[in-house]
């Protein structure tokens, strides 16, 4: 059997994401024109052949999200029809996630019509990192790799040292996330308990745990407009933390994301490249964490047909 060559396209979501994996990779990025016509729509051409190869295209679904998923769409259109013969739709953030069920009548469930819209251009799978709920998996009709970012975090954790260490969830729903992540850093488990009133707000109403004196660290799979978490952040210093660091997968930061964390106080914002943060938007002690090493084994996995179960851990 002729082994498939390996190429890497990239929508305009992160290029420095992609240009990071292929050089992990030991390969340069597929030539592609990805631009707008006057009208805002979208307007891709891939520059060189791909008959034949095996093929990813690196696409977050962040802001402007309807772009970016309107970009990824008609890539992977434009490979499909130019004879690529595996298409792999890489997804570091997997927007529209949040809404994976109904919560009250009469509202979609996007992240599965985003998938169908994902599935319609046929792609043989999907790598993802992180997705919002783990159910979203069971949209897609076609196999979905899920990576974690945990073990990307837990070894700058633990690089750190950090004594009397509580992972505390912002929510009751991330406990056995921070459950499982403070078993990775020795650290023990506290709860924010909140009452949401409507989307994009909420109210923290108390701290379940013991956090007094302790180095608590905050985390999350996304942080969008800041609001949970800096408020988690308030009232943990309230309740005599003696430090609070905050830990997320998906840096959206939407809005005045970015100044309410720094009303937050933290002594680091711990954040993934799985969305590219303009520089416009400033955070202090913000530390980046890259997920391209991650990425490009799984890529280079896929590519040889190997096991990536040891990824997931």
């Amino acid at each position: 059997m002729i082994p498939l060559e390996i190429a890497v396209f990239s929508g305009n979501s992160n290029r420095p994401l992609t240009d990071e994996i292929c050089q992990n990779l030991g390969i340069p990025s597929g030539a592609i024109t990805v631009k707008r016509f006057s009208d805002g729509e979208s307007s891709v051409k891939i520059d060189e052949n791909v008959r034949g190869r095996d093929v990813f295209v690196i696409q977050s679904i962040s802001y402007p999200a309807n772009d970016n998923l309107m970009e990824l769409l008609l890539i992977i259109d434009a490979l499909r029809r130019a004879s690529a013969r595996r298409i792999t739709a890489v997804l570091p953030y997997y927007g529209y996630g949040r809404q994976d069920r109904k919560v009250e009548p009469r509202v979609p469930i996007s992240a599965r019509v985003v998938a169908d819209l994902i599935e319609t251009v046929a792609p043989n799978r999907v790598l993802t990192m992180d997705l919002h709920a783990d159910q979203i998996q069971g949209f897609f009709r076609i196999p979905v790799d899920h990576l974690y970012f945990s073990p990307v975090l837990a070894e700058y954790i633990n690089s750190q040292k950090i004594e009397d260490l509580v992972i505390v969830s912002p929510d009751s729903g991330g406990a056995e996330r921070a459950r499982n992540f403070g078993k990775k850093v020795n650290g023990s488990l506290a709860i924010i308990d909140k009452r949401r009133p409507k989307a994009n707000e909420s109210v923290v109403m108390n701290v379940i745990g013991d956090i007094k004196d302790k180095n608590c660290l905050l985390l999350d799979d996304m942080i969008d407009t800041g609001g949970t978490i800096a408020k988690a952040a308030i009232a943990l210093m309230e309740n005599g933390a003696k430090s609070v660091r905050c830990c997320a997968t998906h840096g959206v930061l939407s809005g005045e994301a970015p100044e309410k964390l720094n009303q937050g106080n933290f002594a680091e914002v711990v954040l993934s490249n799985s969305i590219l943060i303009p520089e416009s938007k400033k955070i202090n002690h913000l530390k980046r964490l890259s997920i391209a090493p991650i990425i490009a084994k799984a890529i280079s996995r896929i590519h040889k047909e190997e096991s990536i179960s040891s990824l997931f851990l």
